[in-house]
């Protein structure tokens, strides 16, 4: 049995499950324009359902604007539509080839709303994470017999040590998006 290969498989687990929590931290509207904001907003257009990411450029030519400019020209309508549909707090405007979303400044109320969400997304990665502890330990404990009892406590430990660094990190990125969405 490879305990480094089934700790190191924990960790990295673990390593992805951080990186998504993050990901969906930086689709959290701040109050500055970002693609990620829209990008994953999922459209109705020709008879499927695409990510705006996949039909159209997306940029941000100021921190107050979101410019999307569909790669194909009949799609502008249903971008729209989707998102409107997507309840983003803003409201897009058809330019001829383009469509603008400004973003609006956040009200005090939006930032507390906006902060519970950040709290719950970070809530279930650490839940993801403990999870994959739990999965990584049921493959060590699966395979108890062929390793030495100190082996044993010692890929435990580590595989408790990685889920407290995992978990940790999750907490340090709440607190930068805290602090990120209670700024004026």
């Amino acid at each position: 049995m490879d305990t480094k290969k089934i700790a190191a498989d924990g960790s990295l687990a673990m390593k992805k499950t951080v990186e998504h929590t993050l990901h969906e931290f930086s689709g959290l509207n701040t109050g500055k324009a970002q693609p990620s904001m829209v990008e994953n907003v999922v459209v109705e257009v020709y008879g499927s359902q695409m990510r705006l990411k996949d039909i159209a450029a997306i940029t941000t030519p100021d921190s107050r604007s979101i410019v999307i400019q569909p790669f194909d020209k009949g799609a502008a309508k249903d971008i729209v539509s989707g998102i409107q549909a997507a309840n983003l707090g803003f409201n897009p405007v058809p330019q001829g080839n383009i469509i603008r979303c400004p973003v609006p400044e956040l009200t005090g109320e939006r930032r507390a709303d906006l902060i519970k969400v950040a709290h719950r997304l970070a809530e279930e990665g650490r839940v993801r994470v403990r999870n994959s502890r739990r999965e990584t330990l049921e493959i060590l404990k699966k395979g108890q017999k062929e390793i030495s009892e100190d082996e044993f406590k010692r890929v435990e430990k580590e595989i408790q040590t990685n889920t407290e660094k995992w978990i940790a990190e999750i907490d340090k990125a709440l607190k930068a998006k805290e602090a990120d969405l209670q700024k004026v």
